[in-house]
């Protein structure tokens, strides 16, 4: 695909609003503050366009407040003098209607509706508002936005904000510069994507409010069926509903050569996907997450950092903490406590305590130095807790994958190393509790219902384990049972049913001296299980590609995340009335033959869900792996594609 260069990256070629804004405090008592701007699309003004400012609500479903609102005159300028809400609100703007005099257009319908967040304190003097922030808008705010009201429970909202920032600048209507620099830029399709997601809402407004709009709001329709009313709702629709009438979208960007660099050919969906690094030198294998309440990630890593797949990679030491939007975490990474090799093992407790496991990945040329058989301790504020050598051994762990805990902050393990798992009884490591069923090989995925049992995935095996709290085992289930079948992660959801991904030929490469196979697809899949295990359901046509990781949403939608075939899948939950109209449990939401796809992902092991509905992604071993060091070195990001979940995941998800 040709690119265009980047020097046209911030052309302010489309509707725009030039805003001069009083900073908007994080915190403290409300003052008086005053905005001015001009309303425009590229060079020339929209008259009389009506421009409104909002503080967004702060609870599910709730009203914004309307804290100002004015015309614009005949040259798109106005004023708006307001109180400027207390506590680090969310602030955002709407522009609505008005002329455009050049081309003899008017919008007395508000087909013209454009959007701006400008987030919750420092916010620039200076905004635009375009079909750029529009888009960003309808993704990154894509659960919590209904017409023209944002709300929610924080901190989904005001992360909502931070990501925003990553794909448009608020001050000029351009790229973000996240999503317009490396690992991102030209390096991936969003760029292009997100200029032709503008270019159908400009097709719709420069000159062709007529023909573009109608065509523009019968194609872009809520998951319902219903029309949109305005570009605003047609590129929240578009978030909604990324994998209809693609195509058809795609030969409507193509009207109206406004952004660039655009897509010259059309992509699979319209999902909007994003990378982070933590600004480099970090990542080099990450195998899982957890999020904490303020929703900043903490991630395991696999190996020490090498920027070439040919200088060999040991254990990393180091625990990974990024901010919301993807940043380096103040003070993270941190080192201590017996870190070594992290795998797919790392779970928060209810005190925001991070548990890992120790699984002692070592490139070619490296040893585990015994760390392997240990897990590690560290606090919210990233302290070691467990001694710096070697970690805590207690109750034989060993080549630790799935951790997780529960409301009763005990700590499961699952030692896939020794075919065992352990319990740490309320997080006290002295109290450690093994227990060795029998026909238990290669445990790996652990999960915790709401009831505290646990359940783990036997990848050996094929089987599913159900403990009680106390290490009772309540349940196994009998081999290839409901097609399991090379298990490797399970997720519980709200109605306690366990979720898990079949690879249906990994070997999970546990013991020493084992080494990852890559193996072909076969008889991949996803199988649900009663909450009481006497019921199984399985699903054979998800879309997943060598299933790994699984995670269930706030409307109890089913992820995966896939070693290959670079994309996400998604399911249909238990909830089948919170899926696409017509969809029944099971049933694939993702185009089953292509899932979520995003050329910036690699091999994933994880997937899990932010209190913003943002999908992030391990992106855990390079496409084609060079073994001295094969690790990924990025998080992918799906933008506002979920339904937001309460961090941390304590349990099952929780809408927050």
């Amino acid at each position: 695909m040709r690119r265009a260069g980047t020097d046209g990256l911030f052309k302010q070629i489309s509707l725009t609003a030039i805003v001069s804004l009083s900073a908007i405090s994080a915190a403290g008592a409300a003052y008086s503050a005053e905005q001015s701007g001009t309303v425009r699309t590229g060079s020339l003004p929209i008259s009389y366009s009506k421009v409104s400012l909002y503080e967004a609500g702060t609870t599910t479903g709730g009203k914004a407040t309307l804290l100002g609102k004015t015309t614009a005159n005949s040259q798109g300028e106005f004023q708006i003098s307001y109180t400027a809400p207390a506590g680090g609100a969310v602030v955002y703007l709407i522009a609505k209607g008005g002329s455009i005099d050049k081309f003899g257009l008017k919008s007395k319908r508000g087909r013209v509706r454009f959007a701006t967040v400008l987030g919750a304190g420092n916010a620039p003097s200076d905004i635009v508002i375009n079909e750029r922030t529009t888009v960003a808008t309808a993704y990154a705010f894509a659960q919590f936005i209904d017409g023209k009201h944002i709300s929610g429970v924080a901190p989904g909202p005001k992360n909502a904000a931070l990501t925003l920032r990553n794909l448009v600048n608020v001050r000029n209507g351009g790229i973000g510069g996240v999503l317009g620099s490396k690992p991102n830029g030209s390096k991936t399709q969003t760029m292009d994507e997100f200029n032709s997601l503008a270019n159908m809402l400009a097709a719709c407004v420069r000159g062709r409010l007529t023909r573009g709009c109608k065509q523009l709001f019968n194609l872009a329709r809520s998951p319902g069926g219903s029309k949109a009313k305005n570009t605003l709702q047609a590129a929240v629709n578009i978030a909604h509903s990324p994998g209809k009438k693609v195509a058809d979208l795609f030969d409507l960007s193509m009207e109206a050569d406004v952004y660039t660099p655009a897509l010259k050919d059309a992509v699979g969906t319209w999902t909007l996907a994003l990378l982070y690094d933590g600004g480099g030198k970090q990542l080099d294998g990450p195998g899982n997450m957890v999020f904490d309440k303020a929703g900043n990630v903490w991630i395991g890593n696999n190996y020490e950092y090498k920027k070439s797949a040919y200088t060999p990679a040991c254990g990393d030491t180091h625990l990974i903490r990024l901010t919301p939007d993807g940043k380096n975490y103040p003070g993270a990474p941190y080192t201590g406590g017996g870190v070594y090799g992290v795998g797919f093992g790392i779970a928060m407790d209810t005190d925001e305590n991070i548990w890992l496991g120790n699984f002692g990945f070592a490139g070619e040329g490296c040893t585990t130095q015994g760390f392997d058989k240990s897990v590690s301790l560290f606090n919210p504020n990233g302290e070691a807790q467990s001694p710096d050598y070697h970690g805590y051994t207690d109750g034989n762990v060993n080549r630790v994958q799935g951790v997780a805990t529960d409301e009763g902050n005990s700590v499961w393990f699952a030692n896939c190393g020794n075919d065992t798992v352990t319990l740490y009884p309320g997080g006290d490591h002295t109290l450690a509790q093994n227990f060795a069923p029998a026909r238990m090989k290669k445990p790996f995925g652990a999960a915790v219902d709401g009831d505290r049992n646990v359940w783990f995935t036997s990848n050996t095996t094929n089987r599913v384990f159900k403990f009680d709290q106390d290490g009772n085992l309540l349940f196994r289930s009998d081999r290839n049972e409901g097609g399991v079948k090379r298990p490797m992660g399970v997720a519980v959801d709200s109605l306690n049913n366990a979720w898990v991904s079949n690879s249906g030929s990994v070997v999970a490469p546990c013991y020493l001296g084992e080494s990852i196979n890559l193996p072909q697809r076969k008889k991949e899949s996803v199988t649900m299980f009663a909450p009481d295990g006497t019921s199984s359901t399985h699903f054979t046509k998800t879309g997943s590609y060598l299933p790994w990781g699984i995670a269930v949403d706030g409307d109890d939608t089913v992820w995966v995340a896939n070693f290959g075939g670079m994309r996400v899948t998604q399911v249909c939950g238990a909830r089948p009335e919170n899926c696409p109209p017509g969809l029944k449990t099971g049933d694939p939401i993702s185009p089953e033959g292509t899932g979520w796809a995003f050329d910036g992902l690699v091999r994933n092991t994880a997937v899990q869900i932010d209190s913003s509905g943002n999908v992030w992604l391990a992106n855990n071993w390079l496409t084609d792996p060079i073994q001295t060091n094969p690790g990924g070195k990025t998080m992918a990001v799906f933008v506002g594609l979920a339904a937001p979940v309460k961090t941390p995941v304590v349990g099952p998800p929780q809408r927050p």
